[in-house]
């Protein structure tokens, strides 16, 4: 398993893979030295929508959470939707939906920051909502210059 982190403002993101398989990204404030993978430094840029032709280890298997995550990858970049649209889209709670993102292990590949409150509120992102602001603005930005 490889380690390495890049920067995102005032944090790193670490990311924990092998080959084309991400097995965990964390926000940190000091993380282990070492290359990430291009995708993460593009997409963190503003230059890239997505993280093909990595993939994450949390998207496989047939659990609630694997189903979630699948939904919750569906999510197009620059969009959001709620935590019970995905709910509806797994079949589940949207409590279940809030506490599968809480244990996200690849945020960003599985982009946990696109899913908020039914009422229009960002709910919540560990360790900071700034970040899910920052992500969330981040595509936004990103798409108004693909348009322009």
């Amino acid at each position: 398993m490889r380690q390495g982190a890049c920067s995102f403002g005032l944090w790193k993101v670490a990311v924990d893979y092998d080959d084309m398989v991400v097995h965990r990204v964390r926000f940190m404030r000091t993380a282990p030295d070492g290359p990430v993978p291009i995708e993460f430094t593009r997409f963190l840029a503003g230059k890239g929508t997505g993280f093909a032709p990595l993939t994450s280890a949390a998207l496989g298997g047939d659990g609630t959470y694997a189903e979630i995550y699948r939904a919750v990858s569906r999510i197009p970049y620059g969009e959001t939707q709620s935590y019970g649209e995905i709910a509806k889209a797994a079949e589940t709670h949207p409590r279940v939906v809030g506490n599968a993102m809480a244990r996200n292990p690849t945020p960003l590949i599985v982009p946990c920051h696109r899913v908020i409150s039914s009422d229009g509120s960002l709910g919540g992102f560990s360790p900071d909502l700034e970040i899910k602001k920052s992500l969330l603005q981040l595509e936004k930005s990103s798409l108004r210059r693909h348009i322009s």
